[in-house]
């Protein structure tokens, strides 16, 4: 049987700790940034290990995204490099992320496990209160993600979504400007798959370089790749780096957080959709999804296979009711209930006819369900696809987190 999600790349294990003050030495105080491997502390198998049964680690990327798909009731794979050491075949990092995957229902068959470089691991400094501490990523052997390899997976599997992650953050995954990646999904798409990729957000403070209108050189490698892929959302952060990157100029704060999102979304729309590409102003036959999250739900636009262009519409989310516990993986939560809607419907998003605005509601509560769960289960909020559904289509906004649940069990 066909998988309907194949989700790729950036097998990473995150590891937080108030002792970690080094991430803040690394990258500044609140930061975050894409180390080295030659600069990832010395400690040993054993002690990460210890840390790991202790609670301290949480598995990042596709962790953020593939259990909680599979949840729902949908088969997913995970195509991941790790590192190879005494754990079964793996090391620390790399056994934890397979067994965290593997205890979630999903199929590891794809792991490459890589000779000489560890399993992707991020060291974030945990602080109290609203001082962010440092987070340092060492992708470690995600720098050597070889397209080859997993276009293995994908013929083996047939997946009918390919989900990559991230643009940004993998040295190979990233070479020759992007371009390798835009190949590799374009050929997924000839292989018959609706493709998504995101970026992650590559700065701790963007908040003063969006100011400052400075370009983040790695988000250019979104120029040839958006034009390939048919879904994208980003943070509305993101979506202003983005476009201080590919065309600076605009001066975000004469405008209200609104009207930017709006502009973002027709931005993508002319440089990707029309300009770049005139074919693809009449849809190329293919259904094309953008947008922009945002705190209390996200930001849509869809270009249909016949050129019908919808949008942008703001969908606001109806499940804000609650405490948040981590932020980290809002994004990567919202796109897998995104995920998860488009690949129970795909005949109907292939032509058009799908309820996009109901598709990001989806996404708005796996988003909701995710950052308010506890750190050491961050996936039981997630129930089966019908219960998911009715809440989207009750059509009510929830007044606390407590209703939401009941609603859901």
């Amino acid at each position: 049987m066909a998988m309907n999600v194949l989700v790729l790349n950036t097998g990473v294990v995150d590891l937080r700790r108030p002792n970690f003050e080094f991430a803040d030495e690394l990258v500044g105080k609140g930061g975050l940034a894409k180390c080295k491997t030659e600069d990832m502390p010395n400690y040993s198998q054993e002690q990460l290990r210890e840390w790991i049964e202790q609670g301290f680690a949480t598995a990042g990327g596709p962790g953020n995204t593939a259990p909680l798909i599979a949840r729902t009731g949908l088969k997913v794979a995970v195509g991941v490099n790790l590192g190879s050491g005494n754990y079964d075949g793996l090391d620390a990092q790399g056994r934890f992320f397979h067994d965290v995957m593997t205890a979630n229902g999903i199929d590891m068959s794809q792991t490459h496990i890589h000779p000489d470089l560890p399993t992707g691991t991020t060291f974030i400094h945990s602080t109290s209160g609203e001082d962010r501490g440092g987070i340092a990523y060492f992708p470690n052997a995600n720098n050597d993600f070889d397209f080859e390899i997993f276009k293995g997976a994908v013929e083996k599997l047939k997946p009918s979504i390919v989900y990559y992650m991230y643009s940004g953050l993998s040295d190979r995954g990233d070479a020759n400007g992007g371009r390798d990646l835009a190949e590799f999904m374009k050929w997924c798409r000839s292989n018959g798959a609706v493709t998504i990729v995101d970026s992650h957000t590559l700065t701790g403070n963007p908040g003063e370089l969006i100011k400052a209108g400075k370009p983040i050189g790695e988000y250019r490698l979104l120029e040839p790749l958006l034009p390939e892929v048919d879904l994208f959302f980003t943070s509305c952060d993101e979506a202003k780096l983005t476009e201080n990157t590919l065309a600076p100029g605009r001066t975000w704060d004469k405008f209200t957080e609104h009207e930017n999102n709006l502009h973002f979304l027709d931005f993508l729309t002319e440089r990707f959709w029309r300009k770049a590409c005139p074919e693809r102003s009449r849809g190329n036959n293919r259904t094309k999804l953008f947008g922009v999250t945002v705190s209390d739900g996200a930001y849509e636009k869809h270009i249909c296979p016949d050129g019908r262009v919808s949008g942008p519409n703001k969908i606001e989310s109806w499940f804000m009711g609650g405490e948040v516990v981590d932020l980290v993986g809002a994004g990567d939560a919202f796109r897998a209930g995104l995920i998860t809607y488009i690949g129970r419907d795909l005949v109907r998003f292939s032509d058009g006819s799908i309820d996009f605005a109901e598709a990001v509601q989806m996404g708005n509560l796996f988003a909701s369900l995710y950052i308010k769960a506890p750190l050491d289960d961050r996936y039981s909020n997630i129930k089966t696809y019908d219960k998911m559904l009715k809440v989207v289509r009750s059509d009510i906004a929830y007044p606390s987190f407590e209703a939401l649940r009941n609603a859901l069990n």
